[in-house]
């Protein structure tokens, strides 16, 4: 199973950015997939998450600027990111919680590489 990220870069105060996530592999069912990010020095931390019932949770630092969507035809994730921040500078990191045909029991979760968004003038 493989995450692949796209869509960071580098973009100015106020500017926007859409990150893609797609997952690919021999997969039985994802159970949620979520964004999370790390900036330098600082803990990883959990930006938005979507589950199979399409509840979407998110970061209050990010709430009406951020917006995560999933194409589960495409076992896809999206975030768009608006308004953007200095402080949203970070490594931007796409997760899936997910169930293997080997064993449907066990959900397992697999991150991506990764995908550096920096915000500056």
């Amino acid at each position: 199973v493989q995450l692949v990220e796209s869509g960071g870069g580098l973009v100015q105060p106020g500017g926007s950015l859409r990150l893609s996530c797609a997952a690919s592999g021999s997969i039985f069912r994802i159970e949620s997939m979520g964004w999370y990010r790390q900036a330098p020095g600082k803990q990883r931390e959990l930006v938005a998450v979507a589950t199979g019932g399409d509840l979407r949770n998110y970061a209050d630092s990010v709430k009406g600027r951020f917006t995560f969507s999933r194409d589960n035809a495409k076992n896809t994730t999206y975030l768009q990111m608006n308004s953007l921040e200095p402080e949203d500078t970070a490594v931007y990191y796409c997760t899936a919680d997910l169930k293997l045909p080997r064993n449907t029991r066990i959900t397992y979760r697999y991150w991506g590489q990764g995908t550096q968004v920096t915000v500056s003038s």
